[in-house]
């Protein structure tokens, strides 16, 4: 494979506009770039969550099971915004929503019933997978607000929203893993 960038700085997107493939030229703000930042804000997020779980694995090693199933995560949500900046790169499917699907189901399975709202903490890892998730969730919202201007296609949306889903569920499964409580959520007043 040759250089993919050859400069990093270009100079182009001083004035506030920055380029799309095929050379089309839109403003920074634009729901489109907003939506491309939000993805890969989430995916450095969940490098810093992958990181800290192979970190993990040396004291908790059924931690490799989650970093195994969320490392193509980052991938794919590069692929996404690959999307995102030039349209007929189609890569993330249905296949890949349904990989998420999976592993949520079998995560679940084990976890059992949640029975109250569980707020994220316990540890740095439970902690680091709900900011992961509350990044998807933003992320997910942002391709919605694309999605009212400039259709996207199902699965880009689909795949925001389960992968959302799946890092809930892993904070939970990190918890259990680490053998910690989770931190459930009082009613004002209850807190005792």
């Amino acid at each position: 494979m040759g250089n993919r960038l050859s400069k990093i700085y270009t100079r182009t997107g001083d004035k506030g506009e920055t380029g799309l493939a095929g050379g089309r030229r839109v403003p920074k703000d634009h729901p489109r770039i907003e939506a491309i930042g939000e993805v890969d804000s989430l995916n450095s997020q969940l490098g810093l969550l992958l990181a800290e779980l192979a970190e993990g694995q040396a004291r908790w090693p059924d931690l490799a099971e989650l970093e195994k199933a969320l490392s193509p995560c980052q991938h794919r949500l590069f692929d996404l915004g690959g999307e995102l900046a030039m349209p007929e790169y189609q890569v993330v499917d249905t296949a890949e929503v349904e990989r998420l699907e999976a592993a949520i189901d079998r995560w679940n399975d084990e976890l059992g019933p949640l029975e109250n709202f569980i707020l994220p903490g316990g540890s740095r890892l439970v902690a680091q997978a709900h900011v992961c998730r509350s990044a998807a969730r933003t992320a997910e919202r942002r391709l919605q607000a694309l999605n009212g201007e400039e259709p996207l296609r199902a699965e880009l949306l689909a795949y925001l929203n389960r992968l959302s889903d799946l890092l809930f569920v892993a904070g939970r499964l990190i918890a259990r893993r680490q053998g910690i409580g989770e931190v459930l959520w009082q009613a004002a007043g209850k807190a005792g």
